[in-house]
């Protein structure tokens, strides 16, 4: 896991900040389902998964950047650099993919709320 972070570069860094706070505000609404906690779920979700994109495609810029200096039989190496690019997607879609079960559980604790009061 320490490996990929690394591998992933500087955008790791912005992903994970969002995207733990996406986490704690979807946590935050599976405890206590609000209409005012759906708008910076959203909001935090949409930067997490932009951060963890940035970092990717910053990431194959350089990859290919480098491709002019290569000699002509380490002209595949760019797949290596992809790769490397391709764990800020990956973090970006893991902590997304945890927020939004922690919001389903809001979701759903907020509809069983309103049909109760119905």
């Amino acid at each position: 896991m320490l490996e990929a972070f690394r591998n992933g570069g500087w955008g790791m860094i912005p992903t994970t900040i969002f995207g733990l706070l996406l986490v704690a505000a979807s946590i935050r609404y599976s405890m206590s389902p609000e209409k005012r906690f759906v708008p910076l779920q959203i909001s935090l979700g949409i930067m997490t998964i932009s951060c963890g994109a940035l970092g990717f495609v910053t990431g194959v810029m350089k990859s290919f950047s480098f491709m002019g200096n290569a000699a002509p039989d380490d002209r595949w190496i760019w797949t290596l650099g992809v790769g490397e690019s391709l764990n800020n997607l990956a973090l970006a879609l893991g902590l997304v993919t945890l927020a939004t079960l922690a919001a389903s559980i809001g979701a759903y604790r907020f509809a069983q709320s309103a049909k109760l009061s119905a």
